[in-house]
């Protein structure tokens, strides 16, 4: 890696984010945005010509998301390090962007400084959180109720949108048995409500289907 400047990927589909990150990165010292790209595509199709030490890209991307490209990223581009940047301090979103490859997480509203540091903290190979997520993470150190394998079956079929006859149909189950298990899904994970229940099965429906 070079020693002198660290080269920089911006990949969002915002160009006036883009546009922001470049100004903000053309004012530090060892910081050379080599190359933009307004998807995962595009930037998978950069990586060779640009050679970049790090791919700075948003997690919410139309198609193919962030934390998808950073996985490819870690399988094609090993040598390359990949910081996520977001609006959100979900802590499963920052989870999933790890475990994907990444080896930072900051957020779009932080301060110029506190991407810069991420950047080179990453490319020292290190791994960087902003302090905000950092906080957020050790607030939801608690273990997440953990659901039976049934219970998970009806939140993923919740966040496809099937309602309480389609889920009983296609389980074989009686109408009152889905409800029921929605009152305990609610009961669990302390819900008020269906439109929360909905809400949190869309957000997480993918991370409990791992627990079954």
């Amino acid at each position: 890696m070079n020693t002198s400047l660290i080269r920089v990927l911006l990949v969002d589909d915002h160009p006036l984010v883009r546009d922001g990150l470049r100004a903000r990165l053309g004012k530090a010292d060892r910081m050379l945005v080599v190359g933009e790209a307004a998807s995962a595509a595009e930037a998978l199709a950069l990586m060779a010509a640009c050679a970049p030490d790090l791919v700075l890209t948003d997690v919410g991307m139309r198609n193919v998301n962030g934390i998808e490209l950073a996985a490819t990223l870690h399988e094609r581009y090993p040598a390359v390090r990949v910081l996520m940047l977001s609006m959100y301090d979900n802590p499963e979103y920052v989870q999933r962007a790890m475990q994907a490859g990444a080896s930072g997480y900051v957020l779009k509203d932080a301060p110029a400084s506190e991407i810069i540091a991420g950047i080179e903290a990453v490319c020292a190979g290190g791994t960087f959180l902003s302090p905000a997520i950092t906080k957020r993470l050790f607030r939801n150190q608690a273990p997440r109720p953990i659901l039976s394998p049934r219970e998970s079956q009806i939140l993923s079929a919740l966040a496809r949108g099937e309602s309480s006859k389609q889920i009983a149909l296609a389980l074989s189950l009686s109408v009152r048995t889905v409800e029921a298990h929605r009152q305990s899904i609610k009961r669990k994970l302390g819900l008020e409500g269906q439109a929360e229940l909905i809400k949190y099965a869309v957000e997480h429906a993918r991370a409990h289907d791992g627990d079954a």
